[in-house]
């Protein structure tokens, strides 16, 4: 018997049934309905041995493999039926075994017909969040969701969910799972759910396979992929409400993000099935597929999760396209679609090596969302580096006013806001604020504090930075974290601890009060005196030179870790030889109109040569131990790719998933590397795609890029 490889994706998720029955009788449900009814012959409700031995073996593998966290959704059957008590003593094992090794985090998807406050009770005691089968309005759940004497589960559906919403429970709310079917209006469906204001929704295909294909009453072509995008349009009128885990998946990998589903993507599976009795199983919608699908032969008593892993149906499951077929891997879509949920895959007698019974669907959904999102209006940031340099300064400033929607309960954050919105609105103080706001930096500042807690001490000292650069007086307080009070563009002010502090700025200098104390004296921007709590950014000493700012603390945005701050003397010297080499223009140096100048120079560690961060136009990273040389050689290179980055930021280029994509990094990196022939081959791929494949903005820049080709060509 063999274990996972130390180098195989791991196991997080858990799927433990915990009671084998349910108080509904679902036509479309794949536990009972489908092939395999295995069900009659497990245990009822699992049993306390099952649940120790399942939480010891969890905790085992996740010490093993070290993980942050895992996931353990409780499920069935219906998992209510094993009432609170039953219900407390399962969370209570499974948190005492892992929280001392791991976050661990519960969840429940439950019908919810019999809800009450005892169940939420123990949920909220252990942090458990809950998700609630409903497939739309009346009409349209209990089309298929009836119970056991052919009742309606709808009113009792929609009141655990009002109870789910009530103030003391409302956080344990996890979202809607929505089954399609075609057969109903997805307006009229969407509509129920959102009035119900879920904090997701899920929408799933019906499980079908190519020997029970899935309903199409009205005969269509892809009436899965009419009946999702009728309601995505829905989502976008209604200003995307909350998110929908299928279209936020697919528009996810169309911008080279990671799936959000496993029904979705290429990603690796990382999930494991406990049944009552302990078996493991793979994914239990393999139920759908034939009897015995999802079995394994292991149990819970006998063998651990590595085990698990290893065994030859689930790794089948992680070789991302690899484990596809020809169709799939030729498919244009297959980033995004990754073959659909395995299960679906199947027909008898090639078992899994087909394509989705949904192929069509995914498809036609895939490219209906795709041609939706893409921008195809013309930007003129593609005609040259002034114009691109505004574009991204606009973009600062969409996402400045995101940023100021999370701050706005912040108590000290109303003062900086103002004196934001007043530095802009006049003519003579907006161009100091665009510096400021132009620090890539901020970029990575306010995109980490979009996806995750708002960092107020990095904005107010942005606002008073802002007000320095433009000579206005103000005075703002708040509460700093750290001993490094940061002015981007400016430099860095030591603390003597971290608390409330008062930054009072007059044109030409500023003064920091700690805990309402006297603090220092006036820093005067000429240096003189030199304040010892003061290190201001210094910049190369070459006509326009960059900024050389190793203090930032939002300069961590580098695939390779930043060097610690230090005095510039000797990088600075090597970085303005490096310059002098540039503006002698060597003939063998690969040309470009308007090449890229830095504007923000960042030390990395030795070995890591120039590298572009994740956020911000004009920043580059170079390692303290390049030479002039090096740094002269390889800017225009890494320059060319900065622009292609900063374009794609503010404009759509091409249809999202587009093979365009590709090729317009490949034609790029030939032009940039001097590899003519590869270059060509590329630009002659993007200019035989259908029109449709490029925008506008893409279009023109194929076009330049021909326009440079031609030129680097008859120069040579």
């Amino acid at each position: 018997m063999t274990s996972q490889s130390p180098d195989d994706p791991p196991l997080r998720q858990l799927v433990l049934k915990i009671h084998s029955r349910c108080d509904l009788l679902c036509d479309h449900c794949y536990v009972y309905q489908h092939a395999d009814q295995s069900w009659r012959s497990r245990p009822t409700f699992i049993r306390p041995e099952t649940v120790r031995a399942v939480a010891a073996r969890l905790a085992e593998y996740a010490g093993s493999r070290a993980l942050e966290s895992v996931s353990v959704i409780l499920h069935g059957g219906e998992p209510l039926l094993v009432g609170p008590a039953r219900l407390r003593d399962i969370c209570a094992e499974l948190t005492r075994a892992l929280a001392p090794l791991t976050a661990l985090d519960l969840r429940m998807h439950t019908n919810a017909v019999t809800l009450n406050r005892r169940h939420l009770d123990v949920c909220r005691e252990f942090g458990v969040r809950v998700s609630v089968s409903l497939d739309g309005d009346r009409a349209a759940n209990d089309r298929h969701r009836l119970d056991r004497r052919g009742r309606s589960s709808y009113d009792r559906v929609v009141r655990g969910i009002r109870l789910l919403q009530e103030p003391e429970y409302r956080h344990l709310f996890s979202g809607v799972l929505c089954t399609v079917d075609v057969a109903n209006d997805p307006v009229a469906v969407h509509d129920a759910l959102t009035e119900l204001a879920p904090p997701r929704i899920d929408y799933l295909l019906p499980h079908s396979t190519w020997d029970s294909p899935p309903p199409n009453p009205a005969g269509t072509t892809t009436p899965y992929a009419d009946w999702l995008l009728a309601v995505f349009d829905r989502w976008e009128q209604q200003g995307r409400p909350m998110p929908v885990r299928t279209f936020d998946s697919v528009l996810s990998t169309l911008r080279d993000g990671p799936p959000l589903t496993e029904a979705l993507g290429l990603a690796p599976s990382d999930l494991a099935v406990i049944e009552t009795d302990g078996d493991f199983e793979q994914a239990d919608w393999l139920k759908s597929a034939y009897a015995g699908a999802p079995e394994t032969g292991y149990d819970v008593f006998r063998h651990g999760f590595a085990e698990f892993a290893a065994h030859p149906g689930v790794q089948a499951r992680q070789r991302g396209v690899d484990g596809l077929g020809d169709t799939c891997r030729a498919c244009p879509v297959v980033r995004s679609c990754g073959g659909g949920l395995y299960g679906h895959r199947y027909r008898s007698g090639n078992g899994f090596d087909n394509p989705s019974v949904f192929c069509g669907d995914l498809r036609s959904l895939i490219e209906g969302i795709a041609d939706r999102v893409t921008d195809r209006a013309f930007s003129p940031a593609v005609l040259g580096s002034d114009r691109l340099s505004w574009a991204q300064l606009e973009l600062d400033r969409v996402l400045l006013r995101r940023t100021q929607q999370h701050l706005a309960s912040e108590p000290d954050w109303a003062d900086a806001w103002r004196l934001l919105l007043a530095l802009d609105a006049d003519a003579g103080t907006a161009p100091q604020l665009d510096e400021v706001l132009a620090h890539p930096y901020v970029r990575t500042s306010l995109q980490r504090s979009l996806h995750g807690p708002a960092d107020t001490a990095r904005f107010l000292s942005l606002a008073a930075a802002a007000a320095l650069r433009a000579g206005v007086p103000a005075t703002l307080s708040w509460d700093q974290p750290g001993t490094r009070l940061h002015l981007p563009t400016w430099g860095t002010y030591r603390l003597d601890a971290p608390g409330r502090v008062e930054v009072t700025v007059e044109p030409g200098a500023f003064r920091v009060r700690e805990n309402r104390g006297s603090g220092a004296g006036w820093v005067r921007l000429d240096g003189v005196p030199v304040s010892t709590h003061w290190r201001p950014v210094d910049r190369l000493p070459v006509q326009d030179g960059p900024l050389v700012d190793d203090a930032d603390p939002y300069r961590d945005c580098y695939p390779f870790p930043v060097a610690p701050p230090l005095e510039c003397g000797e990088f600075a010297e090597r970085m303005a030889r490096a310059y002098e080499l540039l503006a002698k223009d060597p003939p063998d140096r690969p040309c470009a109109p308007e090449a890229f100048r830095p504007t923000v120079l960042t030390p990395l560690t030795a070995g890591s040569g120039l590298a572009l961060g994740s956020h911000g136009f004009g920043a580059l990273g170079v390692a303290v131990d390049v030479t002039p040389e090096e740094f002269a050689r390889e800017l225009p290179r890494i320059g060319r790719r900065a622009r292609l980055t900063a374009l794609r930021e503010t404009a759509d280029l091409h249809r999202p998933g587009s093979p365009a994509g590709v090729l317009l990094d490949r034609a790029d990196d030939g032009l940039g590397q001097g590899a003519h022939e590869e270059a060509a081959r590329a630009l002659t791929a993007l200019t035989l795609l259908p029109e449709s494949e490029l925008t506008a903005t893409g279009a023109v820049l194929v076009a330049r890029m021909w326009s440079q080709w031609s030129s680097v060509c008859e120069g040579s």
